[in-house]
């Protein structure tokens, strides 16, 4: 069966997420006063993305819920386990505001979508909330782009899980096999989505390789030519 439509992740995939996060903390951390609190706000900057990256594997495996994650984060941080919730919420406010101060598409995001609109249908598949990614989109500019919005925090199940891609696949009306999905991720996006029955491509920004059996690119600008051969892209690792 023909592609159809293509699922994006979002958060480094289209939007530059890991950069703005350490914008945003670097200036939260000078806002607040903090950075005399950590060797070097490089050290902090590292142990606030170890601890983004724990606290959301726990979120994405079920085992707490979206805003106690950041609430959780937040408090290993600043070594702070009796901070409530509103403190910690307040908290993670103000950082916020810096982080989408530093709100950026990666400069080959528009041009894909562009060169992708009129083949194919589009939709999103997050593990955030659609509350948070459909205001990124909005601000960003791109909501328009994407004819549903499905994600992780609303529907109870997240990435890798099967369940996720099938719910995004149900909300567009077409089966797995004619779904393509682009995430930064190996396992979670290009290998659930193929275990899911959908194609999964992983967008290796970083060139890491190493995946000889999934299907990657480096960059979107590979992805139009890479859709409109639709052979099930032949050999795995196509563009690396």
């Amino acid at each position: 069966m023909p592609i159809r439509a293509v699922l994006w992740d979002v958060d480094d995939t289209i939007f530059d997420y890991a950069s703005a996060d350490r914008a945003g903390m670097q200036a939260h951390l000078l806002a607040e006063g903090l950075t005399a609190g950590h060797p070097s706000v490089d050290q902090a900057l590292t142990r606030w993305k170890e601890l983004t990256e724990l606290h959301w594997r726990r979120f994405e495996n079920g085992g707490i819920s979206f805003e106690a994650q950041r609430r959780d984060r937040v408090r290993d941080f600043l070594g702070t386990p009796s901070m409530t919730d509103d403190e910690a919420d307040d908290w993670f406010g103000r950082y916020l505001a810096h982080y989408e101060a530093a709100w950026e598409l990666f400069p080959d995001t528009l041009p894909a979508l562009e060169l992708l609109a009129a083949d194919y249908r589009h939709a999103v598949l997050s593990n955030s909330s659609v509350r948070n990614q459909d205001r990124k989109l909005r601000v960003l500019g791109v909501r328009d782009r994407f004819e549903a919005l499905v994600c992780a925090a609303d529907l109870g199940i997240a990435k890798p899980a099967p369940e996720a891609f099938h719910a995004a696949c149900e909300v567009l009306g077409l089966p797995p096999a004619e779904v393509a999905y682009v995430g930064d991720q190996p396992d979670i996006d290009a290998r659930g989505a193929v275990d899911a029955g959908l194609t999964g491509i992983w967008l290796d920004r970083r060139e890491l390789g190493g995946r000889p059996e999934l299907v990657r690119i480096t960059g979107l600008n590979q992805l139009p030519e890479l859709l409109r051969g639709d052979t099930r892209f032949g050999a795995p690792d196509t563009f690396g």
